[in-house]
């Protein structure tokens, strides 16, 4: 696992129940883990949009005796180094800007969280070995499961999307499992509609391991992924921005490209029948 400081603080709340609420200040603390050590418990209250008495509450649910203990421990384990990124959203950026660098930042995270591969080389494995193999996403995240089996359709003999709710999902998800389906992969991003978390309760029920792409290790989805990689999303617009959560689909079907012994191949095919057709104007 990297060592950086939202590492840490994952580390730090591995092991414990939390609450809704206590999970939107967990992901905040992950977003902003370089700024939090300096943060009052109003000043992170009022980024994770909750009350100050439950980042007090929060403080308390994981040992600490309340948040000046939390903060003290905080500013331990994040490395000297981090300590001037405080204050790099100021006054100098425009509202436009400051979006545009938090989605930076995200990236960066994204970053150090692969310099461990292996939960991402595990997942490629999994898809790979998936015919047919199912994805999932439903409003928010719909355009990210549409895009992933747009590309893994290339290299993958069977991709089914699931981005449509309704009665017919589990019907869906049953006939992918009686084809021969043993894993499922779920693009969930907030707000997480309730739909998704029973449609993977239902997947797990019915046999398919479950990898899930969240923006948040602590996302209502965690309790029914048996993987789950987290990438942030931007919330400083009116809508949510989901750089990281692409970039890590994009690098979920590289991995499972490696587990594909024909997957160049069949690159190398479609490319020769898109010259013949003529099929693009470069």
């Amino acid at each position: 696992m990297s060592d950086s400081p939202a590492a840490r603080l994952q580390l730090l709340f591995e092991g414990h129940r939390l609450t809704p609420t206590q999970r939107r200040i967990a992901h905040c603390m992950v977003r902003r883990a370089a700024d939090v050590p300096f943060l009052s418990s109003v000043e992170l209250a009022e980024l994770a949009g909750v009350s100050q008495p439950s980042v007090t509450r929060f403080a308390v649910a994981l040992g600490f005796d309340g948040y000046p203990a939390l903060r003290r421990h905080l500013r331990e384990v994040v490395p000297p180094e981090t300590e001037n990124v405080r204050g790099s959203f100021d006054d100098t950026y425009n509202e436009y800007q400051q979006a545009v660098q938090a989605e930076i930042d995200n990236l960066r995270h994204l970053a150090e969280m692969l310099a461990e591969p292996a939960p991402v080389e595990r997942a490629g494995r999994l898809l790979a070995a998936s015919r047919p193999l199912p994805v999932l996403g439903l409003r928010a995240a719909s355009s990210q499961a549409r895009g992933f089996a747009y590309f893994a359709a290339k290299v993958h003999p069977d991709v089914r999307l699931l981005d449509e709710g309704g009665s017919m999902l589990p019907d869906r998800i049953d006939a992918a499992r009686r084809a021969g389906a043993s894993a499922l992969l779920c693009f969930a991003l907030p707000r997480h509609p309730k739909e998704v978390v029973e449609a993977l309760a239902y997947a797990r029920s019915a046999g398919l391991t479950v990898v899930t792409v969240a923006d948040s290790a602590f996302a209502p989805v965690a309790a029914h992924s048996d993987l789950l990689i987290p990438a942030a999303v931007g919330t400083g617009l009116a809508f949510d921005t989901a750089c990281a959560p692409m970039l890590l689909g994009r690098v979920l079907l590289e991995a499972m490209c490696d587990g594909l012994p024909d997957a160049q191949a069949r690159l190398e095919e479609f490319d020769v029948q898109a010259a013949e057709r003529g099929l693009f104007a470069e």
